[in-house]
């Protein structure tokens, strides 16, 4: 049996979903997904745009995401993209350039006995700079 991660689909620039998208394994966005997105993985290239509520295991966007985004594992925005919405995530990183506007909420829990260090607040609201 073929491991379901290892499958690739790609949305063409120029094709827009508008609907319900399920994916097992990596999904790469050049053109736009509306509606829903359920992946494992999804890459979001320069000129893709999604405008979805999205359930991934990890995501990287290099273009424009608009909407509710929740994340298992890891969110990466690049240099080059754009969120706008509400975001859960248990990881995250925003390279220098990259723009983040909307409602952000950490998963993670910190460690168990403080490890002494000051605990941040999982919770922060962003104005939308529109």
């Amino acid at each position: 049996m073929r491991d379901a991660s290892r499958h690739i689909s790609i949305v063409e620039q120029g094709l827009t979903i508008d609907g319900t998208v399920t994916c097992g394994g990596q999904l790469i966005v050049k053109g736009v997904v509306k509606g829903r997105l359920e992946a494992d993985t999804v890459v979001i290239a320069e000129e893709g745009l999604v405008q979805a509520r999205t359930e991934v295991k990890a995501i990287t966007i290099g273009g424009t995401f608009e909407g509710d985004l929740r994340v298992s594992g890891s969110a990466v925005i690049l240099a080059t993209g754009c969120f706008s919405g509400k975001v859960t995530y248990a990881d995250m990183v925003i390279e220098a350039g990259g723009r983040l506007s909307g409602e952000v909420v950490c998963t993670r829990q910190a460690d168990a006995d403080g490890g002494g260090k000051k605990k941040a607040n999982p919770r922060i609201q962003i104005p939308n700079s529109k």
